[in-house]
């Protein structure tokens, strides 16, 4: 293996869901096993730790635990996170309408995609880059975006500038410091840290959207409709 075997271990987490744990466990195909969770998590899968595992693979290069260069890093882990979405935008386009046109569908409607369609108009670039540093969402912005048939070179555009700044800029941050004598002698709460973090957008989000959903309630229950039925992830 190139990196050490190691003992920490998030006690507040399922083991696989440490990001140390679980580069180690990809032993000389680390590089590839890192793109491969990045790929997944970006496409149909959001219950992995795509941030926290970013961070560490940068640290793990300034230590030299892993011994690819961080430019090629940045590179490998960006495009697996460009990849993903292209695959769940392509999932959403094809199988999400035929889902939202089942006649006696309880949960999938065609207005849900027409509003998903409008949505993305209105708010897609600022939506599809935040999106990237949202846990869950990055996920699911990719279908909402292919079952609303926003415009493929509009969406491609902002996700390329949301994947390099996310898988790039996360992993080229853990890398920066990862020699902080700090960060070395802290790492299992830094891993913490950062899930936490990551989980802070997503809750503020939630708290206004519910704050929003009432407020336009009040105001006219069509709209609050169209509200609930959209994350709010524009602003």
């Amino acid at each position: 293996m190139i990196l050490a075997e190691t003992t920490t271990t998030l006690a507040l987490m399922p083991k696989w869901f440490n990001p140390e744990y679980l580069l180690t466990q990809f032993g000389a195909y680390v590089i590839l096993g890192l793109c491969l969770v990045i790929f997944i998590e970006s496409s149909v899968f959001p219950v992995l730790p795509g941030d926290s595992l970013l961070f560490t693979a940068g640290l793990f290069v300034a230590q030299g635990s892993i011994h690819t260069p961080l430019w090629l890093v940045c590179l490998v882990v960006s495009a697996a996170a460009l990849l993903g979405n292209a695959v769940g935008y392509f999932i959403g386009y094809k199988a999400g309408p035929a889902l939202f046109k089942r006649p006696d569908s309880k949960f999938f409607k065609q207005e849900y995609v027409d509003k998903t369609h409008a949505f993305l108009e209105k708010h897609g670039p600022k939506a599809v880059v935040l999106a990237r540093f949202v846990p869950f969402v990055r996920t699911f912005i990719t279908w909402i975006a292919g079952v609303g048939r926003m415009d493929p070179k509009r969406y491609f555009t902002y996700t390329v500038i949301g994947g390099i700044l996310w898988a790039g800029g996360i992993t080229a941050l853990g890398h920066l410091l990862g020699n902080i004598s700090f960060i070395k002698s802290n790492i299992e709460a830094i891993f913490i840290l950062i899930v936490l973090v990551s989980v802070v957008p997503l809750i503020v989000e939630w708290a206004r959207s519910r704050r929003e959903r009432k407020l336009a309630g009040a105001a006219n229950p069509a709209d609050a409709e169209v509200t609930q039925q959209i994350p709010r992830i524009d602003r």
